[in-house]
């Protein structure tokens, strides 16, 4: 049964099938083209591990470095990564055809306040009724709302019927 892959790059008796390394010290000199078993030696003598940075060039290139302390920095480099990543979520803001001018104002508050936080939002336009028979009125608020957040929003989806709604996309600059 074969050993089971592990995480990240080789270290040690790991690895296998290479006679040459390239070895660059713990110093970041670079000691050349050596015998594997060598740069083994030289490693154990240092009290480090031989490490395979790049596996694929010929001969192989292995660093003398202590791999618990590689292996820790390189979790906290990821985990630092995830922190300062950001999730893009879509924020939905719902109007109505006949809205008066107070509410839109409101409405389009809310949608600076969602850009400058760095969401996407989709605007939903929802008729009732007899409403379905004036969608043009539905058509002039979504072109008044992509006009009014020309600056700092573009337009991911043009406004499209969807049933008894309209719906339109809009993203930060």
């Amino acid at each position: 049964m074969p050993a089971p892959q592990k995480d990240g790059p080789r270290a040690n008796r790991d690895i296998r099938g290479v006679r040459e390394v390239q070895l660059i010290d713990d110093s970041g000199q670079n000691r050349g083209v050596m015998a594997f078993f060598d740069a083994l030696q030289l490693a154990e003598e240092a009290g480090l591990d031989l490490v395979e940075i790049a596996p694929n060039s010929a001969p192989p290139v292995c660093k003398l470095l202590d791999y618990g302390r590689f292996r820790f920095n390189e979790q906290k480099k990821q985990a630092e990564a995830r922190k300062r990543q950001k999730t893009v979520e879509v924020k939905e803001i719902k109007l109505r055809p006949g809205i008066d001018k107070h509410d839109y104002e409101v409405k389009m508050k809310a949608v600076q306040r969602f850009f400058e936080e760095g969401d996407k939002v989709k605007v939903t336009l929802r008729f009732r009724g007899r409403e379905m028979a004036h969608q043009d009125l539905g058509l002039r608020l979504l072109e008044r709302v992509k006009a009014e957040t020309q600056e700092i929003a573009k337009v991911e989806s043009e406004p499209q019927l969807e049933g008894r709604q309209m719906i339109m996309i809009l993203a930060p600059r």
